[in-house]
This record gives structure tokens, sequence and C-alpha cells, in this order.
């Protein structure tokens, strides 16, 4: 496996195509995407609905298979793997799923639901010493997640949302994965709850050493939890910074827009900013415009932003990467009054 200095992630040129409407026509989901992912850390995946980050986790998963690329993990290509091989890697490679609600299977009890992966990669012998040896760690897990040992023998349907997704991540941790995809895992929560839970994840991630992939729309959400972010835009990564400089010195236009869109705590603030408004409709991915994906929306777009893809590089800072032919350093050059 690989060392703290090695990524425990790899993935290059990721691509995913899916069928279209038409005939012959496709749907770009990915788009060429190449990122790694250090171990310990939390790397955010953030963008509009539809840009492409809950495919690209699905994808990192193998619940879907890419069109094209290389997804390494600890230093194997996951995409060479077959069905077999992949059951052994899925034990340091779990997911904690969005909507609590529907993750859980609701005729299973919940020991029955946590205990599921043990018994599935054969973790507890049979029999009824396999059944005592199941009930034991999953009230460890249980307690790990805030939970009583009592709960095992209740149903999914007795439990609250925040309640059921500490379940959903008692059973992510049944197998002490290295890596957890955590897609949205607070969205269909009440805020308080949704505390709680990016708390609990916290905790578990320096208790244990987790390393996560997270997914959100929501930015002050990644803000509390992610170490680097990578922005999103129509199946592409046009931006890869550490959390803190992405929210102090965003350089793609597409990143402002998104921090301009997101709500200020403060009210005097909130009045008293202006948003970046962009204009037109965002792109369908089954036809994406050439060059810069942004460029149909990007309020300092060029001539050349049609004919050149840009690059995701460096600029200024290393470690920050943006995939733009002209990095904004300053949002009051992207804005620009609504026309009527």
């Amino acid at each position: 496996m690989s060392t703290r200095d090695e990524p425990l992630l790899s993935l290059r040129g990721v691509r995913k195509e899916f069928a279209g409407r038409g005939p012959g026509s496709t749907v770009l989901a990915v788009d060429d995407v190449s990122l790694d992912v250090r171990p310990g850390e939390t790397l955010g995946l953030v963008g509009e609905s539809g840009c492409g980050k809950t495919t690209l986790a699905r994808l990192i998963l193998r619940l879907v298979d890419a069109t094209a690329g290389e997804i390494r993990f600890g230093g194997r290509d996951l995409l060479k793997l077959s069905q077999r091989e992949m059951l052994s890697v899925r034990q340091d490679l779990q997911v904690v799923l969005q909507d609590p609600y529907a993750s859980l299977n609701p005729r299973m009890r919940i020991g029955e639901i946590v205990a599921e992966p043990l018994i599935t990669h054969h973790k507890v012998p049979r029999g009824r010493r396999g059944r005592a040896a199941a009930r034991e760690r999953v009230a460890e897990l249980l307690d790990a997640v805030g939970l009583d040992a009592s709960v095992q023998d209740r149903y999914p349907h007795e439990f609250s949302g925040g309640q059921r997704q500490r379940i959903g991540i008692a059973r992510a941790l049944a197998l002490e994965p290295k890596l957890v995809i955590c897609d949205e895992p607070t969205s269909a929560l009440d805020v308080s709850i949704q505390a709680q839970i990016t708390n609990l994840l916290r905790r578990l991630q320096r208790e244990r050493g987790l390393t996560y992939v997270y997914v959100s729309h929501d930015l002050s959400m990644m803000r509390q939890m992610a170490d680097r972010v990578a922005v999103m835009n129509l199946g592409r990564i046009v931006e890869l910074v550490d959390t803190e400089e992405l929210f102090t010195n965003p350089r793609h236009p597409y990143s402002h827009s998104l921090l301009s869109a997101a709500p200020i705590a403060d009210p005097k603030a909130e009045r008293a900013r202006r948003r970046i408004v962009l204009r037109g409709e965002a792109p369908s991915p089954a036809d994406p415009p050439s060059g810069c994906v942004f460029r149909t929306r990007c309020p300092v777009a060029r001539d050349e932003c049609a004919g050149t893809r840009p690059p995701l590089v460096d600029h200024d800072v290393p470690g920050h990467a943006v995939a733009c032919l002209y990095p904004v350093r300053a949002a009051a050059d992207l804005l620009h009054e609504p026309t009527s």
C-alpha cells in the first residue's frame, strides 16, 4: 500500500461517456480528470448539479466503469481488476451515501445491516460463534458513531435521519477502510444535525487515520471538511487548490461565481456585496462547447477560449492549479449588471 509520501488514490485522464437519447449520441459526464488524493487528507469535489462530481465518485468506487483513463488505489489500477479482485479492494474502499432514508434496507435489522460487510468479506466465522462475534463487533461500531448497542434489533424506520446516517457510517467503517467516499452525506439532514455528522466524520478521521473524498455542492461544508478542493464544471476540474486558498484567492472565473452565490452569515455584508451574474444557460454535457467548457458563460472569455482547451496547471502559487487561459485575481473584474 501507499506510503505517506505517495498518493493513496491517483486518477489520470479519467473519462466517462453515457449513451445519449439519439442514435450514436453520447453524454460526456466526466472529461479527462486527473488528480491525487493523499493519505489522511480530505479532498472535496464541489460544483453545481450536473457537473459530474457524483459520477466521478461512482467511478472511483467502480459502481460504474470509466470509458477511459486510469484509477490507481494503493498502487493498483482498479479498471484492470476483475469483479472478484475488486471484492478484496472494497475492504479498503467504502462509501457513505447521500440519502439515509434510501440507503438502509428497511427489511433488515440494524445489526444485520452493519454486520453485512463482515459476513460478505468473511471477517467472522460461521455459526453461533460467528453471530456472537458479529454482534460484538457491531456493538463497537455503533458505539463509535454515538449509538447504543441495544439498537441492533431495531429497524431503520424507527430512527431519525441523523441516526440513520450514523448507522450508514458504522457500516462503512466495519471493514476498517483506508478511503471513504462521502457523497453529500449531510444534504438530506437538518442544519443542526449536519453539524453533528460533520463533527463525527472529522473525529473518526482523526482517530482512525481515514482518507475522505467528500462530494458536496455546499461551499460552507467544504470549508469545514476539506483540506483541498477540486472545483468541477461540466465534467472537468477547473481549479484544484488548498481550501483556504480557494476562499481567499480563487483564480478561475467559475470558482469566483460559486463563491459569489454562497450566502454570507453577516446580513450587512450580504446586502452590500454584488453578485457575479452568469449570462446564458449552462451547456449540455451532450453537446459541450469547444475549448474551455465555461467560456459560453464566462464574463471574461476571449476568442482564444473557443479554440484552446486550457490545461489544469499551477498559477502563481505552487499547488494552486487552474484550467484557465486568463485566471482572474479579483471578483470585481467579473462583475457586471444583469441585462433586463
